[in-house]
């Protein structure tokens, strides 16, 4: 169980984020806040669970943080809602299509010896509240993010956030992911699941070593980006702490991340930015199609098994067991397919006689289909993957095709991200505050492209 320090620290976040935006930027402010409360502050179990409330945790008492502190400093002197109509419309269905999941799950599941219920008036509440936490720093990021500047600050608080983490990963890959339990007092999840390759695979304070090595992965996609775009003098910095950091990725043995990282690198150093973000709309648009090709059995899981078991005899395993799962569960959301089955691992298999959960959801794509249904996964991933898509469609309209030296790199972050949450659920409130931070910028492009159009026809207008 957590420790008092666990639900401490939890509780003095806000106390620490308010000081940050009195003495910081807002931008770096939030960065610090949102960033630094995902890698420092103790995973569930470690919650505030208070009545006809969602669990307040270290996902959504950062970003509440942030927004509370935001308008405690400045106000409501700016909208945080995006202009743009679709992205408007996603974030209405993404937090009001729970009110639907609740009114179509009311039955109980029975079985011969346990009961889950069926969702009622507290889950119609707690649900959208939920989704409401979960998208802030989103909401966030487009207000205070949406500046090429702001967007450096981004991605160099990926980077020194990876390097001040470096020191707890290289600690717990020579002694074993042990810093949670002397900090917090307990394990965050099954320790037999950090051996890997004959060592350990390190956890530091996040859910599983698989974040910790997707996070360390982003943290040198950052370091390699600022390295080839820096104009401060600070490049061989950015050079040998890139080099650390993929040394130290590969010590994180996680074999998902890894090739992430070979396929995302060459993409940064080799390609333009406009190249970057065409490379990033051919990734996304494989990702939102994954989920019907999956329902369509058309996925070629015989050769990636193949090539896998080449890689792995083991990891060739764990990805047919996801595979195997994937299908089952797929075949329950049928069931439910538009608003899905809700909460309290209803979308699951179940043993008959004792109602135990018999399916393992890996995949985000999954989990927020049988929880949401295709109209949640719809809303979700479509706010995850549509600023990658604006930001495409302003940089083939603009003739100079320029944009933010920034943008590119943090779009194909983006981009892997949504990839990588079809096999893990690497849904973080950094891949909100990327999002957020692109729309931002898209908006941004659109109305500079919005205003040179009258400027170019008053200029080329002629004389009567």
């Amino acid at each position: 169980m957590p420790n008092m320090l666990a639900y401490l620290m939890l509780a003095l976040w806000p106390v620490l984020t308010l000081v940050m935006f009195q003495r910081l930027p807002p931008s770096r402010a939030m960065l610090i806040a949102i960033v630094g409360g995902y890698l420092v502050l103790p995973e569930p179990p470690a919650v505030f669970d208070l009545p006809l409330f969602p669990p307040f945790t270290k996902h959504n008492i950062p970003a509440l943080s942030a927004f509370l502190a935001l308008l405690w400093t400045q106000g409501r002197s700016a909208p945080l809602f995006p202009r743009n109509l679709m992205a408007r419309a996603l974030l209405a269905i993404f937090v009001i299509s729970p009110v639907f999941t609740v009114l179509v799950n009311p039955e109980p599941l029975v079985f011969d010896a346990a009961v889950i219920p069926g969702l009622g008036f507290k889950d119609m509440i707690a649900l959208p509240m939920t989704q409401a936490l979960l998208i802030l720093p989103f909401l966030l990021a487009r207000r205070l993010l949406a500046t090429g500047e702001a967007q450096r600050e981004t991605l160099r608080a990926l980077f020194w956030g990876g390097m001040a983490y470096s020191v707890l990963m290289l600690i717990e890959i020579r002694l074993s992911p042990q810093i949670n339990l002397w900090v917090y007092g307990y394990y965050q999840h099954a320790f037999d699941q950090t051996i890997r390759f004959g060592g350990f695979r390190p956890m530091v304070f996040l859910y599983h070593g698989l974040w910790v090595a997707f996070f360390c992965m982003m943290a040198m996609v950052a370091a390699w980006a600022l390295w080839k775009s820096d104009t401060r003098g600070n490049r061989l910095v950015y050079f040998l702490s890139a080099l650390y950091l993929t040394a130290i990725l590969v010590l994180a043995k996680s074999l998902g991340a890894l090739i992430l990282a070979v396929g995302l690198v060459p993409l940064v150093l080799l390609l333009n930015p406009v190249m970057q973000i065409n490379a990033a709309i051919l990734i996304a648009c494989l990702s939102m199609a994954y989920p019907v090709m999956k329902g369509a059995g058309i996925v070629p899981e015989e050769t990636l098994l193949a090539r896998a078991e080449a890689i792995d005899a083991d990891r060739a395993r764990s990805i047919e067991f996801r595979f195997d799962q994937e299908e089952v569960l797929l075949e329950k959301a049928r069931e439910k397919p538009v608003f899905g089955w809700g909460s309290w691992g209803r979308n699951h298999i179940h043993d008959e006689v004792t109602g135990r959960i018999l399916t393992v959801a890996d995949g985000r794509w999954i989990i927020t289909i049988g929880i949401y249904g295709w109209i949640g996964f719809l809303a979700e991933f479509g706010l995850i993957s549509l600023p990658i898509f604006l930001l495409w469609r302003e940089t083939v309209s603009r003739r100079d095709g320029e944009v933010a030296r920034y943008i590119a790199p943090l779009t194909l972050l983006l981009a892997f991200n949504l990839f990588d949450m079809l096999p893990n659920a690497t849904l973080t409130p950094i891949t909100w505050l990327i999002a957020g931070a692109l729309t931002g910028y898209a908006e941004v492009l659109r109305a500079e492209r919005l205003r040179e159009r009258p400027a170019a026809r008053m200029k080329w207008k002629p004389i009567l």
